[in-house]
């Protein structure tokens, strides 16, 4: 059927909720709590947790890892090994059962390499560069970059 899901002989997708037209490619692990929209395109090596939601048309390139408590919103980017945390203060065999939950907004990129630490908002249209560490939230419509990220062209008033 052409609107039924791909999902790659060489993944590993647990859930049932994966969206139409949605490409899940190989060594990819989907866990069953996981709900992906429709049009996404999920390339090689990605873990995606439980308490994930993904909008429609995402792309999520290769070696990224989404951790529960990450809700990402329709048309957004994910670039190669984007990092994103859910936990500020980690201890080996200490779980949380309330994870802070990190939003990207519609129509929002990630760029390659970027670390987005846990609980932040990246704003609609945003654009978060390269590498960039994300410590605040970031406005709608802006652009960051750098460690830690500070913006470069703020939304005009």
């Amino acid at each position: 059927m052409k609107d039924e899901p791909f999902i790659h002989a060489a993944s590993i997708c647990e859930s049932e909720k994966i969206g139409a037209r949605t490409r899940i490619w190989a060594f990819t692990h989907i866990l069953p709590g996981a709900i992906i929209g429709d049009d996404c395109n999920i390339c090689d090596f990605v873990f995606i947790e439980n308490k994930v939601i993904i909008g429609n048309r995402v792309t999520i390139k290769s070696g990224v890892y989404l951790w529960d408590g990450l809700v990402i919103e329709d048309d957004v980017f994910i670039g190669p090994n984007a990092t994103f945390t859910n936990d500020k203060y980690p201890k080996s065999r200490h779980w949380s059962d309330n994870y802070q939950t990190t939003v990207l907004k519609q129509g929002s990129s990630i760029g390659a390499g970027a670390i987005i630490l846990p609980g932040i908002t990246v704003g609609a249209g945003s654009m978060v560069g390269a590498g960039a560490v994300v410590t605040h939230d970031v406005p709608d419509n802006t652009t960051v970059v750098g460690n830690p990220a500070r913006v470069v062209n703020p939304e005009p008033k």
